[in-house]
């Protein structure tokens, strides 16, 4: 607990206040023993310095201190590796090493640094060494700063009737608060995801100093008295409440394997979920009794508790940061300049105007050229538009058709929320029973085998909405459409998953770029949708309206299937693709 409690923002105070004499780290106690293949490598003849200074700079040469020590690569960057069976494999083996501590020898570059890794197999420094429970801990952490943002997006739904009647706006115009916060939600992703890559930077800063300011404007927006200042922060709430969307998955992936990744990214995708299923149900009640105002100080309160959370219980994860930090504390300790960290020599190679390109213009660029990023792209924001539709056109249904009050209309997006958890055990099931055994078993296969649950996903889509379109009518019981909603929800989280694991595995050089670009794509799309939502379904009406939107979606199907067949070979003479 005491390790937890270190690595986060008040941990990392404490020693700032008592200057590192509290929550000290190892190599900082009195007692601390630098281990004996550092002191071996530290005391190698100067002669041998200079021998491998006159080789080619930047090589690596493995030091060995004998016996059982590992030293055949670097373990500190597996993690990093592209996702391929070499990866899987290094994975597998450090998975056993795990079981005992055996030492890891340092490395030596050929211009003399000394490469700091994890001191042993078992480094509990090391993310991917840290218990279960700890793991799960820190997850749980994440997952509930994530449905905090997540909610407060739809949970502004419930307040438009009376933003309409306090400010004088039409109800199209009130749409624009919960239209902008999603926009914001992609323009952040640009911003904040390259930022959790520089090393000395890490996780925890991008998400606890954004989410101080997220917080800190959730108290104005309560109280604002002008629809212009109104809008204004609700874009900014969803601009610097980004990270959880921006940096999650990366969180998730620094503390798993890779090929029980996606468990972690389930759970986290599930938070996300269950953010805009309940946020209509908590603000509906809440604006039935209290007014329009209520479910917005419902955002403070839900913002509060995940701040402490963030701020006492979210440890750095970041293995290029912890080794950093780990690196300046050996050079303290032991006067010596060649003890580095990996992530610092990449660190003094990055340039501002190259992670300027790989945030801004490099996912355009692959969208553009490559067919399948495209679609998954299009796809993806077109279905993720759908579902923001839902908070437009269940008002003109459940109280219209049913006679449901405010906070009963909240309740209808429970469906939400059911469906997911549907969806997530079956994608639990598959992963337990057939692709994790079958990874162990055969290796990673073709990255298109992955995309099996988006091809039956991609069914589900339009069904679901035929299902809620047909059946949304006062002579059907309103449980009906409510069935439809759940199954669409179960191909979308289907449909993603599968997306989202296919993209790193296809573009393992891009995938910070590709996430970014489906990220501002997916919002913008979502964004527009909320605000186009209500002409469509008040001028259609809702049964030919969504009738439409299913329609579109069937395309989906053959774009889907299409990826499955001809992914290879698209991939095959992509310039950005790993064939």
């Amino acid at each position: 607990m005491i390790d937890l409690v270190r690595e986060t923002p008040i941990g990392q105070a404490i020693r700032l206040i008592s200057r590192n004499r509290l929550l000290q780290y190892p190599e900082e106690r009195a007692d601390f023993e630098l281990p004996p293949q550092y002191v071996a490598i530290l005391k190698e003849s100067e002669k041998s310095s200079d021998q491998n200074r006159s080789r080619s700079s930047g090589g690596i040469i493995t030091h060995s201190a004998g016996g059982d020590n590992l030293s055949d690569g670097t373990r500190s960057t597996v993690c990093t590796a592209p996702y391929s069976n070499d990866r899987m494999r290094a994975e597998q083996e450090l998975d056993l090493q795990r079981t005992k501590s055996i030492p890891i020898d340092p490395q030596r570059t050929t211009d003399g640094i000394i490469l700091v890794d994890w001191y042993t197999t078992d480094d509990p420094a090391n993310p991917q060494n840290w218990s279960r429970f700890k793991k799960y801990f820190v997850i749980f952490v994440l997952c509930f700063y994530t449905w905090t943002v997540y909610c407060a997006g739809p949970i502004y739904a419930t307040a438009e009737e009376g933003i309409q009647d306090h400010f004088g706006v039409s109800a199209v115009a009130s749409t624009l608060g919960l239209s902008l916060y999603v926009l914001a939600y992609g323009i952040g992703d640009l911003v904040f995801a390259p930022l959790t890559e520089i090393p000395v930077v890490g996780r925890n800063p991008v998400y606890f100093l954004t989410f101080i300011i997220f917080w800190a404007l959730s108290f104005p927006e309560a109280v604002v008295d002008s629809f212009g200042g109104l809008l204004a922060l609700r874009f900014w709430l969803g601009f610097f409440g980004s990270p959880a969307l921006a940096n999650g998955g990366a969180t998730v992936g620094d503390m798993f394997s890779l090929i029980y990744i996606p468990f972690g990214l389930s759970w986290w995708v599930f938070s996300a979920w269950a953010g805009p299923a309940f946020g209509p149900l908590l603000g509906g009640f809440a604006a039935q009794a209290k007014g329009w105002r209520w479910p917005l100080w419902e955002i403070v309160w839900m913002a509060s508790p995940a701040l402490i959370f963030l701020l006492a219980l979210m440890p750095e994860t970041s293995p290029s940061n912890i080794l950093l930090r780990r690196a300046k504390r050996l050079r303290k300790l032991t006067g010596d300049s060649r003890l580095q960290s990996q992530s610092e020599i990449d660190q003094r190679h990055m340039k501002a105007s190259d992670i300027i390109f790989s945030a801004l213009i490099r996912p355009m660029e692959i969208m553009m050229k490559d067919p399948a990023i495209f679609f998954v792209n299009v796809y993806t924001g077109y279905f993720y538009g759908v579902f923001y539709t839902f908070f437009e056109v269940f008002p003109l249904v459940f109280p219209v058709f049913y006679g449901f009050n405010l906070g009963q209309t909240g309740l209808t997006f429970l469906s939400c929320f059911i469906g997911v958890i549907i969806g997530l055990a079956g994608y639990f099931a598959y992963l337990h029973f057939y692709m994790v055994p079958d990874n162990i078993k055969n290796g990673l296969r073709e990255q298109e085998h992955r995309l099996v649950p988006a091809i039956i996903g991609s069914f589900l889509l339009p069904i679901g909405l035929f299902i809620f379109a047909w059946t949304s009518n006062p002579s059907i019981h309103w449980v009906v459409p409510l069935i439809g909603v759940g199954i669409f929800v179960i191909g979308h989280f289907w449909v993603m998953q599968s997306l989202f694991i296919y993209l790193p595995f296809s573009y393992p050089q891009y995938t910070a770029s590709l996430f970014a670009g489906n990220s501002i794509w997916r919002s913008g799309v979502a964004g527009g949708s909320v605000v186009f939502a209500r002409p469509l379904f008040i001028n259609l009406g809702v049964d030919k309206g969504v009738t439409v939107l299913a329609g579109l979606s069937v395309m989906g199907i053959f774009g889907t299937i299409a990826i499955y067949v001809f992914g290879k070979k698209l991939r095959a003479r992509s310039k950005f693709a790993l064939s």
